[in-house]
């Protein structure tokens, strides 16, 4: 287990003080100390252990030094982080990689054990790390895959939220009951969507499963990642609007002025590789989502189901890439509000603290390939 060791670390651990959460980030602490009292909170805890129950989780982008640390290759890494003090995280704290060298030690270390085998701590810890983002519908669908239920105040999702998504979900899905299913199935295309999106793969589904020739393994794989892909595509919806915003801020918005020359010099030439990067990455979202519409089509229009078989066999290696990127953006999205936002106007950083903000998220977007070459998108 390792310290939290630069300045620009730290500083980065204080801004989380006052979210809950983002794509990339489960601020357990935060959550401990808002929904103490929550009677729920304490019945059905994320982590059994109180010290992991107040730690901070994040994704991690793997930084050419750390990749020795790990026995296979990996672009994104789940970081624990235990802060020393949750009253004032820029004291830092100590942290650790799950799966990392060393990381069983870290385990023995905070439960006092010689076996963790058993934890089921460790369980919900390698289900998050099989995640490509914290996004809380993911996590809360991924989690109740293994029987692991947390209080709604660890993963909220507003009703508003879920509301929007089965409302799109049911537009999706409405041409393949009645491609699947014909007159068959009496329940509506809302109750059909709730058991897709809640996981309940009961027998009223059991008809699509057999038209598409899925094992039961397959089906459930499948699903989860088609649910996946639903979500994401909603999500893509929304983030292109909000991330528009974060395009037209990183081209208007002026931190606090500065006398350090190259300083100055970097936050000129970042801003737009920076905006060029976000455009391309919305394009990269929308032909991996085309793979879904190409198969959703040809299922609902063409009654062909092969390419949606497919879909659902093959879906989920690209569920993890797809939920990845998405996640990314939504963390530069979420975090951009946050941390502009003040109660009259955008808040005005240091351009040392700008500059943090602008390469945590040239380093977040880093594992995704983007061309700055000639064919880039011109932003400005």
């Amino acid at each position: 287990m390792s310290g939290l060791g630069s300045q620009k670390e730290v500083r980065s651990l204080s801004n989380l003080s006052e979210t809950a959460s983002t794509s990339r980030v489960l601020n357990l602490g935060y959550i401990s100390k808002t929904s103490a009292n929550d009677r729920d909170y304490t019945a059905r805890p994320f982590f059994r252990n109180r010290q992991m129950n107040r730690s901070i989780i994040l994704k991690h982008t793997v930084r050419q030094n750390e990749r020795a640390l790990f026995s296979k290759a990996k672009r994104t890494a789940t970081k624990i982080i235990l802060p020393f003090d949750l009253d004032d995280l820029k004291l830092g704290g100590q942290s650790v990689l799950v799966g990392q060298t060393g990381y069983d030690v870290f385990l023995k270390h905070i439960y006092n054990t010689s076996d963790i085998s058993t934890l089921a701590d460790a369980e919900v810890l390698q289900c998050l790390d099989e995640l490509p983002s914290l996004d809380p519908f993911l996590v809360r669908e991924h989690l109740a895959r293994r029987h692991h239920k947390p209080a709604a105040c660890y993963l909220k999702i507003s009703p508003a939220d879920v509301a929007q998504m089965i409302g799109f979900a049911n537009s999706e899905i409405e041409s393949l009951v009645r491609t699947a299913f014909g007159s068959a199935l009496q329940t509506g295309t809302t109750k059909l969507t709730s058991k897709i999106l809640s996981n309940e793969l009961d027998n009223e589904l059991e008809p699509l499963r057999l038209t598409l020739r899925l094992t039961g393994d397959e089906w459930s794989d499948g699903i989860f990642s088609w649910r996946g892909f639903l979500y994401f595509k909603w999500r893509h919806l929304h983030l292109q609007d909000e991330l528009n915003r974060v395009i037209e801020g990183l081209s208007t918005y002026q931190p606090l002025s500065t006398r350090d020359r190259a300083l100055a010099d970097f936050l000129q030439e970042i801003r737009p590789r920076l905006a060029r990067r976000i455009v391309t990455a919305i394009g990269n979202l929308s032909r991996t989502l085309a793979v879904y519409d190409q198969a959703y089509s040809a299922l609902v229009n063409g009654m062909n189901p092969g390419p949606f078989r497919r879909f659902l066999i093959e879906g989920p290696s690209m569920f993890f890439e797809l939920g990845e990127n998405i996640g990314i953006l939504s963390h530069i999205s979420s975090f951009w509000g946050y941390r502009m936002k003040t109660g009259h106007g955008m808040l005005r950083l240091s351009a040392e603290e700008y500059a943090d903000l602008l390469m945590d998220f040239e380093d977040s977007l880093s594992i995704i390939y983007v061309d700055d070459g000639a064919n880039a998108v011109q932003v400005w």
